[in-house]
This record gives structure tokens, sequence and C-alpha cells, in this order.
């Protein structure tokens, strides 16, 4: 008997103006808002993660700093849940809490090779920072008082130069492939080659309006960490609840059409 496949068309991507990340931040709290219970008990696991990751890597500066920095890259994975709630609430459902939790099963395949993906560049990035840090401190890794000394200090410019510039080379490879890739998957059974594809171009066709929203992701998520992660409860849904809406407004899917496999 013939089987059949489904072959997703690229999808339509549109452009819009530097103003409209504020826009998917509006949408996004309305969303957080449509039931704060479910939308801050991500948060609350946000805020929890980042506490352990400080307290477990709190000797280790070396590796704490990529892997805060990091923190920033894996959050479209992290978010999974919310963009469902955001899926079922722009589907005229009431937003639940444990149907979220495993709407990573939708697009499983897809979603685990980009789980493997950007895990892999992580670890890349914490090993860079490990030699960045092994060239500039040759007495010794420095304390976290020690480090925060160095990003304080004019003397320190070569060291803050080569390793800010390593983290914006992952950031912004992570970022260009997975700005809406995450929820395209959630909300389709589209490939990940297909995803990360639109992702970039969206990435291209939006320059200015992409800037603003790194931008903006960059001061809610560090303002999370600088208070200790309290504000993170907040910060961490609200990020994620509006990339559904980044996704959606940017990315219209293309039509699906079975395909027969010849070797059935």
């Amino acid at each position: 008997m013939e089987q059949t496949a489904r072959h997703f068309a690229f999808p339509t991507v549109r452009t819009v103006g530097p103003g409209r990340p504020l826009h998917w931040l509006r949408l996004g709290w309305q969303d957080l808002c449509a039931n704060p219970a479910a939308s801050l008990s991500y948060g609350l696991a946000f805020a929890g993660m980042g506490a352990l990751l400080n307290y477990v890597f709190r000797n280790a500066i070396e590796y704490l700093a990529a892997l805060t920095m990091g923190f920033l890259l894996v959050g479209p994975l992290l978010s999974i849940g919310l963009y469902d709630l955001s899926r079922q609430r722009a589907a005229g459902l009431r937003p639940r809490l444990a149907p979220s939790l495993v709407a990573w099963r939708s697009n499983f395949g897809a979603i685990g090779i980009y789980v493997l993906i950007i895990s892999i560049i992580c670890l890349l990035w914490a090993r860079g920072s490990l030699v960045v840090f092994a060239v500039f401190y040759t007495q010794g890794l420095p304390t976290v008082a020690d480090f925060a000394h160095s990003v304080l200090s004019v003397d320190n410019l070569p060291f803050l130069f080569w390793w800010f510039g390593e983290g914006l080379v992952f950031a912004g490879l992570v970022f260009a492939i997975s700005v809406v890739s995450i929820p395209y998957l959630v909300d389709t059974q589209v490939d990940a080659v297909t995803a990360a594809a639109a992702s970039v171009l969206t990435l291209a066709r939006n320059r200015p309006a992409m800037a603003v929203w790194a931008a903006l992701i960059v001061v809610l998520i560090v303002a999370g960490f600088a208070s200790m992660f309290v504000l993170l409860v907040l910060t961490a849904p609200l990020i994620g609840h509006a990339t559904w809406h980044v996704y959606r407004d940017l990315v219209e899917p293309g039509a699906s059409a079975p395909v027969a496999d010849p070797a059935l």
C-alpha cells in the first residue's frame, strides 16, 4: 500500500518596522494576563534554573559567565510551553498548563534536532569562554568579585573585547536560527531545516526590528538576573509569549501537500 509524507512549502516572510517589538510585548502581556497562574509557573521554573545555575557554578566564573549568557539563547527551547499557551488562546481556548507541558510532542523529531544543535553551540560557547579566561588570567582564574572588577575596569579592554566578541558570534548564530523557528516548529509539522531557513530570512528582512527585539530581550533578562531572579518570574514568560507573536506576525506557514514515498 502506498504511503505518503507531508511536504510543506516555504513560508511567506513579512517585513515590519523597528517599532513593532513593542507591539509584540503588548500582545505577550495580554497572553500572560489571560492565565497568569500557568504563565508564571514557567517564570518560576526559569528563575529556579537561574538560581541553581548561579549556585552550582558560583566558584567557576569562567563557566558561569558563558552559561549565564547562554541562558539567553536556550530560552526559545525552554519556552515551548509558553508558545503553546499563546497558541491555545489564539485558537479561542482557555490557556491550560497541562497541555502546554507536552507541547513538544507535536513535532518531536524536528524539535529534538534543534535541542541537539543548540546544546552543541552552548557547549562550544562555554569551552570558548574557558579558553579566553585561560589566556588572560594566567595566574589563576578570577573570583566573581575579580570578574566584576574586570568588567568595570578599562585596564581589561583586551579581555572584554575577546570575551564579548566570542559571545556575540555565538549569540548572533543562535539568534539567527531560532528567532522564530521554535514557535514555527510547535505550530506546524515543518522540518528543522525549513524552520531554520525561515528564521534566518526573517532576521535578514527585518534587521532593524530584530535589533530592537534582541535588545529588549537582553534588557528584560538582565533585569531578571540583576534582581536575584525575582523579576525573571515575570520577564521570562513575557518574552516567551511575545516570541509567539513575533512568529505569527512575521511568518505565514506554507501549505502542506502529500508526497508519495517512492520506496513504499
